[in-house]
């Protein structure tokens, strides 16, 4: 019976331990996301050549309409040039773009990555470029996106991340990754911003020094999250990530359950990888060199998901509360206000966190579905096991976004 207890209280520590401290984690950078970041003057007055990547996988449907949109920048047009990356494209879909004033590479692995896909074009596209600038293939940038970004070029920085918003709400789903996406810009980069450390990165609307990115690319080989890799990188070099909260990107949300499902499980394979790859050399940068920038990041890899946080604050506070009325003499350690206090931080992180347009009735029959997308997101946890082996393809354009 002692053998019990002991397990069930060292359980309960390890949980209040993980659990709240990812609650004062979010709540943190939250409320430090109410507040302006501090803006660098510019030192340099120079506009830069930029290649505007954009691979794509059988993005037949959107790929047309994202290259004529990215030719629309109030940027000088011969100051960029938008390179589609075609991987398995129809014939047709090619003849179109052929047909537009691009750059475009045509590539084809026996398997597909992110990573290979952007390291062929750049030996393609050759070195006459300052910025890289990096798009998903349903990506559309607002007409000055590439002059923000070359105006924090002009301020120093040699990695920039841009807010990415939804293209679409048009379904439960799509509501719940938009606000998902809109917590972690506010937590993630705006807050980070604030307090000083580096935004994380997105995977697309984000652009790069074009030699640093060239060279660092052609040593990943991560068949996904190969964002996160780069994050790393840079962090254990010092090089700060801006984030430009008003330079917008549409991007397309995931629209039905098993794109969701298999869109998290990936991203949750890539964070356990990455943690355990890199937690030591986190530990050693941090107690070495004081690198409190790259140990965040790491720390990011094996916090819990919010959607996960959100579900099972909420499921071991609920567990606590029962017991706190039927057993008021239990046998658990840890009083149960303790996860009430976790779940009040939470809920308080994600208020301030969610952009004010999300607070409407559509969000509230979108948040019906969050049970449904907790439980998904729980159950990925069991389905890891070579989910970073393996590119799973999210497909774009199949639904209409209004």
């Amino acid at each position: 019976m002692d053998v019990i207890k002991i397990l069930i209280h060292g359980l309960e520590f390890l949980l209040i331990g993980y659990f709240g401290f990812a609650s004062i984690y979010v709540f943190i950078f939250s409320f430090a996301g109410l507040f302006k970041a501090r803006k660098r003057n510019e030192v340099l007055l120079k506009e830069r050549k930029f290649a505007v990547l954009i691979p794509g996988y059988k993005e037949d449907n959107v790929i047309v309409e994202v290259a004529k949109s990215a030719l629309q920048q109030s940027y000088p047009s011969e100051l960029y040039d938008v390179v589609i990356i075609a991987d398995s494209f129809l014939e047709s879909t090619l003849n179109d773009l052929k047909q537009l004033p691009i750059r475009l590479v045509e590539v084809s692995f026996e398997k597909s990555t992110k990573s290979k896909a952007l390291n062929q074009a750049m030996k393609v596209i050759g070195d006459a470029y300052d910025v890289a600038l990096i798009l998903d293939a349903d990506n559309i940038m607002e007409d000055q996106f590439i002059e923000k970004v070359n105006n924090a070029f002009n301020q120093g920085y040699k990695v920039v991340q841009g807010h990415r918003i939804a293209k679409n709400t048009n379904t439960s789903f799509a509501i719940l990754d938009a606000i998902s996406e809109e917590i972690n810009n506010h937590i993630f980069r705006k807050g980070h911003r604030v307090l000083g450390l580096s935004s994380a990165l997105i995977g697309s609307g984000m652009a790069f020094d074009y030699y640093f990115f060239k060279n660092t690319m052609s040593n990943v080989n991560a068949v996904g999250g190969f964002d996160k890799e780069l994050e790393l990188k840079l962090l254990k070099n010092r090089t700060k990530i801006e984030y430009l909260n008003n330079a917008l990107v549409l991007d397309e949300k995931v629209q039905k359950p098993d794109v969701f499902s298999n869109q998290r499980k990936r991203w949750l394979s890539a964070q356990f990888i990455y943690f355990g790859r890199y937690f030591l050399p986190g530990l050693k940068e941090l107690f070495t060199r004081g690198n409190v920038d790259f140990f965040d990041k790491v720390y990011q890899m094996v916090s819990p998901p919010r959607v996960l946080l959100l579900g099972l604050v909420v499921v071991i506070s609920f567990m606590y509360f029962v017991l706190s009325i039927f057993f008021p003499t239990n046998i658990l350690t840890i009083p149960a206000v303790f996860w009430y206090a976790n779940l009040l931080l939470t809920l308080l992180a994600f208020f301030f966190a969610v952009p004010q347009k999300f607070y409407n009735s559509k969000t509230v029959k979108a948040i019906l579905a969050l049970p449904k997308a907790f439980l998904l997101m729980f159950l990925s946890l069991f389905k890891l096991k070579g989910a970073n082996k393996k590119f799973i393809h999210t497909e774009h354009g199949t639904v209409n976004s209004q």
